[in-house]
């Protein structure tokens, strides 16, 4: 995944182990994308949904594009996401185990200039893990600052 990150979901980060990382493509209008380019979008209470053997993006906004001369979509409208049958057979299965959900991580541009999704397979954490999650990123933190003042 290179390009452009236009949003990543850090909730994601927090709430979820990620499991595996999928890139999958949008079906957007020409405002939205025009919005995504400006960095108009919040991926923070987004999730994915699996409906008649499509793959659906809910809860996203993506903010109106404000120079836009006729109707705006809704900023929360469903959104489908581009996958091949075979990505979405495995996914089918995954998710069906317990504890796995499909998260957005985040939205990019490619090298070719199209907007694309981060779909995280991710199972929850406890209050435990996350408490060691956080405890481990400030260790790193500290050893980053030693480092730098004794070089």
């Amino acid at each position: 995944m290179s390009g452009k990150i236009i949003a990543t979901n850090k909730k994601a980060y927090h709430e979820y182990t990620i499991d595996t990382v999928i890139e999958a493509g949008m079906v957007l209008l020409g405002s939205e994308v025009k919005s995504l380019r400006a960095g108009r979008v919040n991926l923070r209470d987004g999730y994915v949904k699996i409906k008649n053997g499509e793959v659906w993006l809910l809860s996203v906004h993506i903010s109106p594009y404000q120079f836009a001369t006729y109707d705006a979509p809704d900023p929360l409208r469903d959104r489908k996401l581009l996958l091949s049958a075979k990505e979405i057979k495995k996914l089918i299965g995954k998710v069906q185990e317990k504890g796995f959900a499909l998260i957005p991580i985040k939205i990019y541009f490619n090298s070719r200039g199209l907007a694309k999704l981060g779909l995280g397979l991710c199972k929850g954490k406890t209050l435990y893990d996350k408490r060691h999650s956080l405890k481990k990123k400030e260790a790193d933190r500290e050893m980053d600052r030693l480092r730098k003042t004794y070089k």
